[in-house]
């Protein structure tokens, strides 16, 4: 193929025995396609951290703050479920009572959230990774090292804090039920 419309002509290397060589230009679509998906998950990451800190703002806190609790009064014996915002309203912030329904999202969306900001920092890495690399090539740590360690560590923290959050939402859920 030689400069069609839809492709870019061939690059001419300089071969010393034989003159000057064609060589057709590299694909780029498994790096495009990577890029587009990374960009997507950082998209879908503030995205969804943006509708979490708009029904946080709605509903003056969340579920991870908050907590279940059994009460009893004089409508009855029953479980309570409270979210609790901090520094919204108040210094040590209010607790407001709301639905098992809306508590459990509230929960299962602070979840969202930690899951998608660890995919978004890996998606800014792998974005970053060959500046990364080209620009630690002669530190005390190589890029490759540092882009494997670093990442390593997000990814750490992040199955760490969800297993907390999601043992958390359980027991505090699931003994309510």
């Amino acid at each position: 193929m030689t400069g069609s419309a839809s492709s870019p002509p061939p690059l001419e290397r300089f071969d010393s025995d034989a003159g000057p060589a064609r060589v057709e230009p590299a694909e780029p679509g498994p790096r495009r396609r990577r890029n587009k998906v990374c960009v997507a998950i950082i998209t879908l990451g503030a995205v969804n951290f943006l509708i979490y800190t708009i029904v946080y703002a709605l509903l003056g806190g969340d579920a991870h703050n908050g907590e279940t609790r059994f009460l009893r009064d004089e409508a009855g014996a029953r479980f309570v479920y409270t979210v609790r915002g901090h520094f919204l309203r108040e210094p040590l912030g209010r607790e407001r009572e709301v639905s098992a329904a809306t508590w459990a999202y509230s929960y299962l969306h602070s979840i969202s959230v930690l899951a998608t900001s660890g995919a978004m920092v890996l998606s800014m890495l792998v974005l970053a990774r060959p500046h990364i690399i080209a620009t630690m090539r002669d530190g005390w740590i190589s890029g490759h090292a540092f882009l494997l360690t670093f990442g390593g560590i997000v990814m750490l923290l992040t199955l760490g804090g969800i297993a907390l959050f999601v043992h958390d939402f359980a027991t505090g859920f699931f003994r309510s039920a």
